[in-house]
């Protein structure tokens, strides 16, 4: 299994007069840990894609390419691209570019985004949230595998014979479908034949083996080889040397990051009940020493029907750069060993 990290480069928790120059430590850091990861023996490193004053990860392609000059091995990815707010031209050639300086280590990972500010940015309508992600994804796929293309849809201006470059060093650029808990999501990339992406940031991730088993049949049904239907599982997750400590660590920030959120989703606060079930046994929180961490992404991967990569989204809860490159350090050194072994 492979085993990564997703950031969505949280910006620094800092006043707003120190504001720019904390933005740029944090992002100066967030390389190192990319680095780092490479040089851990992680397999894979994602960044997201958010237009929010929280986050620093609006350009992740910019963000991914400083990366790729700085690591060796590593694979880089979305995590995930906006397609619905994107043109798939512009995404097209931007991770192919990554593609070419990273020596054909770039994937994606598209997605319709769990937040809508990119909606508004770029003059689109709420209402066409499916309808511009099913058309954008259509024609990404096609400049994916011709390189001239031939396309019309209703959002876009058509395609007529144009060629579109650069073109990626890998043969195909892998593209992954990056889920939520939608029924006709999962059909749909089981359909395109996609590997999966599933985010899975509360409840209960055995509740999703149902919809996983929506992808498997889908993509059998459209005649694509079961070797391809590969899934992945995205989680909030940290790891320190003993397990308290990991939940004592990670906890106050956890609570203040989703609080935040929920005023805006209408949830309640994050109390310290709901925290403890969801890092226990069935909840979706991957937070421990590396040994409860290893066995636990080894049970989500059993209660889904066997998974091909795990990756944690560990920098929403306030950690240090230190604490994080201690959780990364002993991901690669212990949890990937163990969940491989």
């Amino acid at each position: 299994m492979e085993i990564g990290i997703d950031s969505f480069a949280a910006a620094p928790r800092s006043n707003d007069q120190d504001r720019t120059l904390d933005n740029s430590i944090a992002l100066t850091e967030l390389l190192e840990r990319i680095e780092f990861a490479d040089k851990s023996g992680l397999d894979v490193f994602g960044i997201g894609e958010h237009y929010r004053k929280e986050f620093l990860d609006s350009a992740p392609s910019i963000i991914l390419a400083a990366a790729a000059a700085r690591t060796k091995r590593i694979r880089l990815t979305s995590a995930v691209t906006v397609l619905s707010a994107a043109d798939p031209v512009r995404a097209f050639q931007n991770f192919a570019t990554l593609d070419l300086i990273s020596k054909g280590r770039a994937e994606m990972v598209v997605g319709r985004g769990s937040f809508t500010e990119s909606f508004p940015l770029f003059g689109l309508d709420l209402q066409d949230y499916d309808e511009l992600f099913s058309e954008k994804l259509d024609l990404l796929l096609a400049i994916r595998e011709n390189e001239v293309v031939n396309w019309s849809g209703r959002f876009r201006p058509a395609l007529s014979n144009q060629a579109i470059y650069p073109r990626p060093l890998q043969q195909s650029l892998p593209i992954w479908l990056g889920v939520g808990g939608t029924p006709a999501s999962f059909i749909r990339a089981g359909e395109l034949g996609l590997p999966l992406m599933v985010a899975v940031i509360g409840g209960e991730t055995h509740r999703f083996r149902r919809l996983v088993n929506l992808y498997r049949q889908a993509g059998a049904e459209a005649g694509h080889p079961p070797e391809s239907l590969k899934v992945g599982l995205h989680s909030l997750g940290y790891v320190a040397n003993e397990s308290e400590e990991a939940i004592e660590n990670y906890y106050q920030g956890y609570a203040e990051t989703f609080t935040r959120i929920g005023k805006e989703r209408g949830w309640p606060p994050v109390t310290r009940a709901h925290f403890d079930a969801q890092t226990g046994p069935f909840g979706a929180l991957v937070v421990g020493s590396p040994e409860v961490v290893a066995r636990k992404i080894l049970q989500h991967s059993e209660s889904l029907g066997g998974i091909s990569r795990f990756t944690f989204q560990m920098d929403n809860a306030g950690l240090s750069h230190s604490q994080l490159m201690q959780s990364i350090e002993l991901i690669g050194k212990f949890v990937s060993p163990l969940v491989n072994g």
